[in-house]
């Protein structure tokens, strides 16, 4: 079965999860050509080591306190801050807390 992504138009409820946020998947929210937009969920502790995305990143984070490398800096992103990075920037993460981020990545896909 083919994974249901938003249409143009459908409202998608981005909240922080909360006491949810243990029992959440990381999800695809939207596909297209593109844009690619999701919801990266980060338990406590977590370490996604240094890579690239496909594409200019925006990332927000919604709830929690993340690490982030990237330009030979460690910033934290914590609620109510966002960054982005530019097509094929290195970075790595670290969830300092519980945490979720909303990613944004503008594509370019043929």
């Amino acid at each position: 079965m083919a994974i249901q992504h938003a249409a143009p138009g459908d409202l998608i409820d981005i909240r922080p999860l909360g006491t949810h946020l243990r029992q959440t998947d990381s999800a695809t929210l939207i596909r297209t050509d593109h844009l690619e937009v999701f919801r990266y969920v980060l338990p406590a502790g977590k370490v996604v080591q240094e890579h690239t995305a496909a594409g200019l990143m925006i990332v927000q984070c919604l709830e929690g306190a993340v690490e982030f490398e990237a330009k030979g800096r460690v910033q934290e992103l914590i609620a109510g801050r966002m960054l982005y990075l530019a097509d094929q920037e290195p970075h790595a993460l670290k969830a300092l807390e519980d945490s979720s981020l909303l990613v944004t990545l503008l594509l370019h896909r043929a």
